[in-house]
């Protein structure tokens, strides 16, 4: 008994580790996916190098090149240099952007600190929000820009109207505004873009995901056959018990969690379960997914839990790009596994109650 327990829990380990091991190197790349060429984290254009566009998420992103259409995404520091060009737009977020070469489109942007330079020039309309805002090159529509400072130097050259909302607001008195300068006190929280889903390209994401959930799934499998098959059978057997189980623990668990931290000596145990509630949400998918793979399996008189929990992850990844059914079969894929889930983690606790008492009755007749 000794000897199985250990290679059930070796067995568990192993497939910990390799979860760990597959999903670290993955959250850790996403950075590099969309990299057009240097170090891992970066994404370059160089010099004489022309690309269509760059959709990403860096360390740092710099055009010295070409990008004939936008750029789009978030990075600690977005730059581009002097004699580089953007053809479209650019739309980012990071911690600075500084703009010297050329930019034909619009500029949006959720920044620490943003600078357009005296070799700088943006064709069409700057709308900017961040910390330290400054404006020493070409404009050629309006600008919109909140920040804590704003400071107009004296190459600026603005081709409409400068609105803006700044604790500090300086302007040159060489500096060109075509449109005039209007302060808008209510613009800061109505400027730029703030980072988000928005910035992460919609497949780095899905693939992420159907990895992450792959990988959950195998852990499951392998260090739970017995109880995960359980699960599936009980989904593929009476969905509608799975189904009403999985929204009441969806929905009765927050106000719980609730209830309990208004206690004092709640709190703590209000955090624990709100870590274990989150942990619950993505096996309890992930089990959803398996069921649902077994079901398809089992029309086809097919049986193979590997093939199932890919057929289930790769099947509700591709519904989802389906609007609105995406997100419906989403939400039923989890109710269903949460609500297998369980249900079979409560009949372990009724099995295991009733063999300590069984116990407890056999140690009292001895």
């Amino acid at each position: 008994m000794d000897a199985t327990s250990n290679a059930v829990r070796r067995r568990r380990i192993v497939a910990l580790l390799a979860v760990v091991a597959l999903l670290f190197p993955l959250a850790t790349g996403v950075a590099t996916a969309q990299s057009v060429q240097g170090a891992s984290g970066t994404i370059v254009v160089d010099e004489g190098e022309t690309v269509d566009g760059i959709d990403g998420v860096a360390g740092a992103i710099v055009v010295r090149g070409t990008v004939d259409g936008d750029v789009s995404g978030a990075a600690g520091s977005i730059r581009v240099a002097e004699g580089g060009r953007v053809g479209g737009d650019v739309r980012a977020a990071a911690g600075t952007l500084s703009i010297d070469g050329t930019v034909g489109g619009n500029v949006e942007a959720g920044v620490g600190s943003f600078e357009l330079t005296d070799t700088g020039r943006i064709g069409g309309s700057l709308d900017v929000g961040g910390g330290s805002v400054s404006v020493d090159g070409a404009v050629g529509g309006d600008v919109r820009a909140g920040a804590d400072s704003i400071a107009i130097g004296p190459n600026a050259d603005v081709g409409g109207e400068f609105r803006y909302d700044a604790e500090t607001f300086t302007q040159s008195p060489d500096a060109s505004v075509a449109g005039g300068v209007v302060e808008d006190t209510g613009l800061r929280g109505d400027v730029g873009v703030t980072v988000g889903p928005d910035f992460v390209p919609t497949w780095v994401g899905t693939a992420y995901g159907v990895v992450a959930n792959l990988a959950l799934g195998a852990v499951l499998l392998l260090a739970f056959p017995r109880f995960s098959r359980e699960v599936a059978d009980r989904v593929g057997g009476d969905a509608l018990t799975s189904g009403v189980v999985g929204g009441a623990v969806l929905i009765g668990t927050p106000v719980l969690l609730v209830l309990v931290a208004l206690t004092l000596v709640g709190i703590p145990l209000a955090l624990v379960g709100i870590g274990a509630y989150v942990v619950a949400l993505w096996v309890g998918s992930v089990y959803g997914r398996y069921a649902l793979g077994s079901w398809v399996l089992g029309r086809l008189d097919r049986s193979n839990r590997w093939v199932a929990l890919l057929l289930g992850v790769l099947a509700v990844a591709a519904i989802g790009f389906i609007p609105w059914l995406g997100g419906l079969v989403d939400l039923l894929v989890l109710l269903l596994g949460l609500g297998a889930f369980g249900v079979g983690l409560f009949g372990l606790y009724r099995g295991r109650r009733s063999r300590r008492v069984a116990d407890r009755e056999t140690v009292a007749a001895d």
